[in-house]
């Protein structure tokens, strides 16, 4: 049953996938009623989950099932399967973890893996550049650490 995100408990289990390019604005109000939905019907053990799913900044899927109840790996797997039927219908990549994404002066930028050594070398980014985190599982770590900056995220660990 889909709820607000505030009203999730803050140990909730967060799922955050990161389309490759910008999400248009022509598909977002449909992807949107297509997140809708399947929060509507999502379940574990046949119960219906309290959960949440928005799109973030035109470009983040987030999921968000509250795990009191025991999110199964039946109910994981139908959440990778409406992402992956999300790819296919609008022509998106929401599993490509090699980019990594970061923001300067409120705009949202990606970068390869390979680059983020020579971008942070060259200045592009530096230690107080936001990096997103989509690594983060709870809905408290997605509030409070989603987006930090690099020297107090994991990035700091690949420029070493």
């Amino acid at each position: 049953m889909r709820r607000d995100l505030i009203a999730l408990h803050p140990e909730s289990k967060v799922w955050v996938y990161a389309s490759n390019k910008l999400i248009p604005d022509a598909q977002i109000a449909a992807i949107k009623q297509d997140i809708v939905d399947f929060t509507m019907q999502w379940q574990s053990h046949g119960q219906n989950l309290d959960c949440y799913g928005n799109i973030f900044h035109e470009r983040f899927l987030v999921l968000v099932a509250d795990d009191t109840h025991h999110v199964s790996g039946c109910s994981i797997d139908s959440s990778v399967h409406f992402v992956k039927a999300l790819e296919a219908k609008y022509n998106l990549n929401f599993f490509d973890r090699m980019t990594y994404h970061y923001v300067v002066d409120e705009v949202f930028h990606t970068i390869h893996h390979s680059q983020l050594k020579a971008a942070y070398n060259e200045g592009t980014i530096n230690d107080d550049t936001l990096m997103v985190d989509n690594l983060v599982n709870t809905k408290e770590t997605f509030l409070e650490r989603w987006i930090v900056p690099l020297n107090m995220s994991w990035y700091k660990k690949l420029l070493s």
